[in-house]
C-alpha cells in the first residue's frame, strides 16, 4: 500500500509541479519581520568584483545611441545613461564569451528571478542583478562567505528564512534564494523610496546608504550621494544598469549567446527520505553533473528530506516510460551500490544529550579549516558567526563553532515609568531593524521621538511604545 501511495505521489508531482518557479517563497511572516543585519550585509561591498571607475571614458558620438536604447527598456528602474555606466558597457562587452555563456544561462535562471518578483511585486529588470553579483553561478562563494547566485551572508540569509545546515544551503538554491533577495529589495524601497538606493544597500548595506543620504543634505536619488557610498557601490549601480544594457543589446555588439549546457525543461519531485542523486542519476541514466546543477543546494549531494519536511529534487524531463525506474530509485529497491547512507549524528538525535562545546579557543598552530573540520561545520560559517573577514586564526581568540552559541544579547533598553521603553541608538541601527528587534510600529516611533524622515544617529536616545 505505501509503496503504491509513494508512486501515486510520484506521479502527481510531475504533473502538478511543473518545474523550479513552483517553489514556495519565503514566508510571508518571515518577510515582515525579518530586517538586515548591516553589520554583515554591508561587508559585501568586498565579496564580487566590480571593478572601481575613477576615471570614466568619456562620452563621444556614439553615446546618444547607448541612451536611446536604454531609454527604450527602462520599466519600473530608471536606467540612466552617464560616462560611468559607459564605461561599465565597455567592461562587460570586452568579455564577449563570459557573456555569451551568461547569456545561455539566463534561459534557465530568469524564468525562475522573474516568478520571484512577480510573486514578491518588484519590479522585473532586478534580475540582471544577479550577474553582477554571480554571473549565474549557484555556487559562487566570495572571499567573505557571501554565497549563490544572489550572494548572501550568512546571517542575512537567516533573517530572510534560508536555511543552510550540514546538508543543505539554500543560498544556492536559484529559486529560495531568489524570493529572499526580493524580500530584501522590497523592503529596502519601502524605506528608501528609489529602487536605484535599493540596489546600492543590497551591496553595502542600509546604514552605508543613510549615511551618504545624510552626507548628501538630504538627497534622495542615487547619483547625488554617490560620492558619500563605499568604493565599489559607487560602480555596483553602473554596472547593473550596463548588464541591463548588454542582455537586451548584446546582438548590436557581436556577443553570441552559447547553449545552456544542462537541461531547460525539468520536472519536480517531492523525496520524503534520505537520497543521494548518484542513485537517480544510475537508475534514470542521467549524467550526475547536471542532476548536480539542478540541486545545488544540496552540500553532499544528498537529499535529506523526511516524512514530515519532504524536499524537493529537480530532474530533467523524462518520458513515461523512465516512471517505473525513478519509482525505483526513490524507494531504493533493486539498484546498485549508491553513496553510503548518511550517519545520523548525536546532534540531531533529539533524544540525545548535546555534548558539543559551543566555543573553541584557538591553539597555536591551527587554521580555520582544522577547527571546521574538527566540529563538522563549513568554514564560510564559522567565519560568517565570528565575523571574520579573512582565513587568519588568532592564536588564544574564543570562536563560536555554532549558530546556537550566541551570547547572551546585550539589554540596552530599561523600562521606564511611561507606557514606554527607551532604547540608546547604536552604529548601523534602521529605524525598520529598531521597529522589528522591539515589534513595535516604525511609524509610531517616528511619530513618538518625533524623528524627520527616520533619521537616527548613534548615541541618540529614543522611546519605544511598549507592544
Amino acid at each position: 500500500m505505501k509503496r503504491t501511495l509513494t508512486l501515486i505521489i510520484c506521479l502527481l508531482s510531475l504533473q502538478i509541479i511543473n518545474a523550479a518557479p513552483h517553489f514556495s517563497p519565503v514566508s510571508a511572516a518571515i518577510r515582515q519581520n525579518s530586517k538586515l543585519n548591516d553589520d554583515f550585509q554591508k561587508d559585501r561591498a568586498d565579496t564580487i568584483i566590480v571593478p572601481v571607475v575613477n576615471q570614466p571614458a568619456p562620452l563621444t558620438s556614439q553615446s546618444g545611441i547607448y541612451k536611446h536604447r536604454l531609454d527604450s527598456i527602462k520599466k519600473d528602474i530608471p536606467l540612466d545613461y552617464n560616462e560611468y555606466v559607459q564605461s561599465y558597457i565597455d567592461i562587460y562587452m570586452h568579455n564577449r564569451d563570459e557573456m555569451g555563456h551568461v547569456l545561455g544561462l539566463t534561459k534557465y535562471y530568469f524564468p525562475i528571478y522573474e516568478k520571484a518578483f512577480h510573486d514578491a511585486g518588484i519590479p522585473d529588470e532586478i534580475k540582471y542583478l544577479s550577474i553582477v553579483e554571480s554571473k549565474l553561478d549557484p555556487y559562487a562563494v566570495s572571499r567573505v562567505g557571501a554565497t549563490g547566485p544572489w550572494q548572501f551572508m550568512f546571517t542575512t540569509a537567516k533573517l530572510y528564512g534560508l536555511n543552510m545546515d550540514d546538508y543543505v544551503d539554500e543560498r544556492r538554491d536559484p529559486i529560495q534564494a531568489s524570493y529572499a533577495a526580493a524580500a530584501y529589495l522590497k523592503d529596502a524601497y519601502q524605506e528608501f523610496g528609489d529602487w536605484l538606493l535599493a540596489i546600492a544597500s543590497y551591496n553595502c548595506g542600509k546604514s552605508n546608504v543613510e549615511r551618504a543620504i545624510e552626507k548628501a543634505g538630504g538627497a534622495t536619488d542615487f547619483w547625488s550621494i554617490r560620492q558619500y557610498l563605499p568604493n565599489e557601490t559607487r560602480g555596483y549601480v553602473p554596472a547593473f544598469i550596463a548588464v541591463a544594457y548588454l542582455m537586451n543589446f548584446y546582438d548590436k555588439h557581436n556577443i553570441i549567446p552559447q547553449a545552456c549546457k544542462f537541461a531547460l525543461k525539468t520536472d519536480t519531485i517531492l523525496v520524503n527520505k534520505y537520497l543521494p542523486l548518484s542513485t537517480v542519476s544510475q537508475s534514470l541514466k542521467l549524467d550526475l553533473g547536471q542532476l548536480t546543477i539542478l540541486n545545488p543546494s544540496y552540500k553532499r549531494q544528498i537529499i535529506n528530506g523526511t516524512a514530515n519536511r519532504p524536499r524537493r529534487m529537480i530532474i530533467p524531463q523524462i518520458d513515461k516510460a523512465q516512471y517505473a525506474a525513478l519509482y525505483e530509485a526513490l524507494n531504493n529497491t533493486n539498484l546498485p551500490a549508491a553513496t553510503p547512507q548518511p550517519m545520523v549524528y548525536a546532534a540531531y538525535h533529539e533524544n540525545k544529550e548535546e555534548k558539543t562545546p559551543s566555543y573553541h579557543k584557538v591553539r597555536r598552530g591551527e587554521t580555520l579549516r582544522d577547527i571546521a573540520d574538527n566540529y563538522g561545520i563549513e568554514v564560510q560559517d564559522l567565519k560568517a558567526w565570528n565575523h571574520l573577514h579573512n582565513n587568519k586564526a588568532e592564536v588564544g581568540r574564543r570562536l563560536k563553532v555554532k549558530e546556537s552559541a550566541d551570547e547572551p544579547e546585550e539589554k540596552p533598553a530599561k523600562v521606564s515609568s511611561h507606557n514606554y521603553i527607551t532604547y540608546k541608538v547604536k552604529r548601523g541601527d534602521t529605524l525598520s531593524g529598531i521597529a522589528s528587534k522591539f515589534e513595535a510600529s516604525a511609524e509610531k516611533i517616528r511619530e513618538l521621538n518625533g524623528l524627520k524622515k527616520g533619521r537616527l544617529q548613534p548615541g541618540m536616545m529614543i522611546k519605544i511604545t511598549k507592544g
